[in-house]
C-alpha cells in the first residue's frame, strides 16, 4: 500500500493519483463500497498504523465513478483548531468562502443536490467537531456521502463503522505451509523490501524467517514498512532476531505479549534505536512541523548543538532512506513530511529530551521572521511569490499562531497575524484571518504598532465582508493607537466604510485629508496604494467619471511600476466602472477582464465576483445579452458562497438588478433563466476562465 502523485482536476475532486502498489484488503474494499452505497456516513476505524488512510483512498478511487460532482479529500491531521474544520473542508473543495454566514451552512447549500463523496481523514483529535459538521452537511445534502477515518467512530446517528484489522499473516507453525508467502502481511513486506533491496523475493531459504518477522509485527502495515528499509544494512535474519529481542523485553510475564498499540510503538522505537544520534535528534526536532518542510526551513528551526547546520542535508537523506521521512520532489525544491504516527513518536522523544519549549520557540520565531519579510514585500513585485510561499506552509503558520496565542502576553500573535494581512485579506482566507486576528487582539490590549496593524487588517477583512459595524470597532482601535500610521489606518477604514454605505461625499472628505507616506512602508505604504482606488470608487458612485478614471489610472500606473498585481487589478475594476459610465462598454470589458486576470493567481474570490458583475454590465451594454446573463450566473455562484452580494453596496446592487431587468426584456424570461442557470452551474475556476477568454 503506497505511492502518491499530483492531485486530480478540481471538477472531479482532489484525490491524489491511485496507489501504485496497493496490497490486499479486497474484502474490506468491497465492504466499504457496499456500505457507502447504503449509508450516508461510514467511518473506517482501527489502531494507529493499520492503514486506514491508504485503504480509504483506495476505496475512494475505486468508487469515484459513482459521484458525478467529485470525491474530495480533507486531511485533518495537521489541523488543531476545531473552529477551522469547515474552513478546511471548503479549502479542500476549492471554495474560498470569505463571508460572514456560518461556513457549515454555506457548505451545506453548496453540496445540496450534488452527488459528492467527502473523505474526512484522521478525525480522532476533533471527533466532536467532525460529528457536528457531518450531521449538518448530511441534513442539507441528501446525495452526499462521507467516508471518515479515525481511531474511533464519530457517534452520529445512521453511521456505519468498519474496523480495519492488521493484514493476515501465517499462524504459529505454518511458516512452511503452502501459500504462507501469499498472506497479505507477507506480500506487503516483500513488496516494500523490493524497494530497499531490488530483486528481493520470499523463497524456501528465507520464508520461515520472513513469516516470523511479519507475525512478530502483528501484520501492522506501518510496522512492516518501517522494518523493510533495514534490509539495506542487515540480512532479514538479523532484522527478525533484533525484533524478537525487543519484544521479549516488553513481555509482562509468561505468555503476555504486547498489544497492537505497543507493537507499533515498539517497531517505531526499534527503528529509532537503529538510527544514529544525529538522525534521532533531527527526527525529534522535525516533529514540531505540522505540515511539510523544505531543507532551508528545517536547517533554521532544527540545527544546533550536536546537529550542525551543514549536517542537516545529509541527515535528512538518511531519514528518507530509512522511511522516517517522506520526500516529495527533488533537488533544492524537495519537501519532506512525516507520517502522523512517526511524528507522534518524535514529539514524545522531543519532550523526553526537554527540548520541546525551545524548538517550538524556534519554530514560532522562524515563521514570525518569514511573516516580517512577507510584510515588506506585499506591495511589490514578489507579492504572488510570497503568497505561494505562505500557502505552502499554511499548516505551520496555524501551528505558530496557536503557539503564540498560548503565550501569556500574546504580542507575538498580534505581530504574526497582522504581518500576514495581505494573505488573509487578498488571497481567499478572510474568514480564517479574522478568526486569528480577533483572538490576537483579545489576547493583547497593549497599544502599539502591532495592535494597530492587526486592527487595520481585521478592518480590511470586515469591509470585504460588508460587516461595517465590526469595521467601526477597528476604526476605534486604530484611533486609540499613537503615531501617524494609526491615524492613517483609522481614516482609511472610516472612509472606505462610508463609501460602501453610500456616503461618498463624506468619504472623499475623510480620504482626502489623509497624507499616507509610502516611504514609511507597512500600513502607510499599503494605504497610499489603497486609498486612490477607494477614492476612484467613490467618484464613480457620485457620477464623477473623469475624476474616477484619472485616479484609477494613477493607481494602476503606480502598482504596475512596482510589479504589484492586487491594487493594479482594483484600478482596472474601477476603470471598468468609469468606462461604463462614459458609454465605452468595449473598453470597460477589457479592464474588467484585466482585473480578473490580475487577481486570478491570488484566488481572491469576492473581488472576482465584483469583476464578473462589471463584466456582465459591459457585455450587456455591448449587445451580447446571452453571454451577460451567463456571466451574472457565474458571479452569483461566487456571491452565494461569499455571503453578502455586492459587499452590501446599495449602488452596486442596484446596477446589477437593473442589468438583469434589461436582459430579461431583451432575451425573455425563459432564455434569460437558461443562460443564467448555465452560469450558476459553472465551477468558479471555469467561470473565470470563460470570462477572461471572451469565447462563446
Amino acid at each position: 500500500m503506497g505511492g502518491s502523485a499530483a492531485g486530480a482536476g478540481r471538477q472531479g475532486g482532489n484525490l491524489p493519483a491511485g496507489l501504485s502498489s496497493f496490497v490486499g484488503r479486497a474484502g474490506e474494499l468491497a465492504e466499504l463500497a457496499r456500505l457507502l452505497d447504503a449509508a450516508p456516513l461510514v467511518t473506517l476505524t482501527g489502531v494507529g498504523g493499520v492503514g486506514k488512510t491508504r485503504t480509504a483512498l483506495e476505496a475512494a478511487h475505486r468508487i469515484r465513478g459513482r459521484f458525478a460532482d467529485g470525491v474530495w479529500l480533507v486531511e485533518l491531521s495537521r489541523l488543531r483548531d476545531p473552529v477551522l474544520l469547515p474552513h478546511a473542508v471548503a479549502s479542500a473543495m476549492g471554495l474560498h468562502d470569505q463571508g460572514t454566514r456560518p461556513l457549515a451552512d454555506v457548505l451545506g447549500e453548496y453540496l445540496a443536490g450534488r452527488s459528492t463523496l467527502l473523505l474526512l481523514d484522521t478525525c480522532e483529535h476533533m471527533a466532536d467537531a467532525c460529528a457536528v459538521l457531518a450531521e449538518t452537511l448530511l441534513a442539507a445534502a441528501p446525495r452526499l456521502r462521507i467516508l471518515a477515518t479515525g481511531r474511533q467512530p464519530l457517534g452520529v446517528g445512521g453511521e456505519q463503522v468498519l474496523t480495519l484489522a492488521p493484514l493476515p499473516v501465517p499462524a504459529e507453525g505454518e511458516e512452511d505451509a503452502a501459500g504462507a508467502a501469499e498472506h497479505d502481511g507477507v506480500r506487503l513486506f516483500a513488496d516494500r523490501a523490493r524497494y530497499a533491496v531490488p530483486g528481493f523475493t520470499v523463497d524456501d531459504a528465507n520464508r520461515a524467517v520472513v513469516v516470523r518477522l511479519c507475525r512478530r509485527l502483528d501484520g501492522l502495515p506501518l510496522a512492516l514498512e518501517l522494518a523493510a528499509p533495514w534490509l539495506r544494512v542487515l540480512p532479514v535474519e538479523a532484522v527478525a532476531d533484533r525484533l524478537d529481542d525487543r519484544f521479549r523485553l516488553l513481555a509482562r510475564g509468561p505468555g503476555k505479549e504486547p498489544g497492537r498499540h505497543e507493537t507499533l510503538r515498539t517497531a517505531i522505537g526499534w527503528s529509532h534505536e537503529l538510527c544514529g544520534p544525529a538522525e534521532r535528534l533531527l527526527w525529534a526536532r522535525a516533529s514540531v512541523f505540522a505540515g511539510g518542510f523544505d531543507r532551508h526551513t528545517v536547517q533554521e528551526v532544527c540545527a544546533g548543538g550536536p546537529l550542525g547546520h551543514a549536517d542537516v542535508p545529509r541527515v535528512l537523506a538518511r531519514l528518507v532512506h530509512k522511511s522516517i521521512l517522506v520526500e516529495e520532489g527533488t533537488g533544492p525544491h524537495a519537501r519532506y513530511r512525516m507520517l502522523d504516527t512517526v511524528r507522534e513518536y518524535g514529539a514524545r522523544w522531543l519532550r523526553e529530551l526537554g527540548e520541546e519549549p525551545s524548538i517550538r520557540r524556534r519554530h514560532r520565531e522562524f515563521h514570525i521572521a518569514q511573516a516580517r519579510r512577507a510584510y515588506a514585500c506585499w506591495m511589490g513585485g514578489r507579492q504572488v511569490a510570497w503568497y505561494e510561499r505562505i500557502l505552502a506552509v499554511h499548516p505551520d503558520v496555524r501551528a505558530a499562531l496557536e503557539n503564540c496565542l498560548a503565550e501569556p502576553e500574546g504580542g507575538e500573535a498580534l505581530e504574526l497575524a497582522g504581518a500576514l494581512w495581505f494573505f488573509w485579506y487578498a488571497c481567499g482566507f478572510q474568514r480564517e484571518g479574522r478568526h486569528y486576528l480577533e483572538r490576537a487582539l483579545a489576547a493583547s490590549d497593549t497599544p502599539g504598532p502591532q495592535r494597530t496593524r492587526a486592527a487595520w487588517a481585521r478592518g480590511l477583512i470586515t469591509l470585504s465582508q460588508g460587516d461595517l459595524a465590526a469595521t467601526c470597532e477597528c476604526v476605534d482601535t486604530c484611533r486609540a493607537g499613537t503615531g501617524r500610521a494609526a491615524a492613517t489606518a483609522a481614516a482609511f477604514l472610516e472612509g472606505s466604510a462610508l463609501t460602501l454605505s453610500g456616503e461618498n461625499v463624506r468619504a472623499l472628505e475623510v480620504l482626502r485629508a489623509m497624507e499616507p507616506d509610502p516611504g514609511r512602508g507597512g500600513v502607510e505604504e499599503a494605504v497610499w496604494f489603497l486609498e486612490r482606488g477607494v477614492r476612484a470608487f467613490a467618484h464613480v458612485q457620485l457620477g464623477e467619471l473623469t475624476e474616477a478614471a484619472a485616479l484609477a489610472e494613477e493607481s494602476r500606473a503606480g502598482s504596475a511600476e512596482r510589479g504589484e498585481r492586487c491594487l493594479q487589478a482594483w484600478g482596472d475594476y474601477v476603470q471598468a466602472l468609469a468606462e461604463l459610465g462614459l458609454g465605452r462598454p468595449v473598453a470597460a470589458a477589457g479592464h474588467a477582464r484585466g482585473a480578473l486576470e490580475g487577481k486570478r493567481p491570488l484566488h481572491d474570490t469576492w473581488f472576482m465576483a465584483l469583476c464578473l458583475d462589471a463584466l456582465a454590465l459591459a457585455v450587456a451594454a455591448a449587445g451580447d445579452a446571452e453571454r451577460a446573463a451567463r456571466l451574472i450566473g457565474i458571479g452569483q455562484r461566487i456571491w452565494r458562497a461569499h455571503g453578502l452580494p455586492q459587499l452590501g453596496s446599495p449602488q452596486l446592487a442596484a446596477n446589477r438588478a437593473a442589468c438583469e431587468r434589461g436582459l430579461r426584456r431583451i432575451l425573455g424570461d425563459a432564455a434569460y433563466e437558461a443562460a443564467y442557470a448555465r452560469g450558476l452551474q459553472t465551477p468558479p475556476e471555469d467561470g473565470v476562465e470563460y470570462a477572461i477568454s471572451g469565447a462563446a
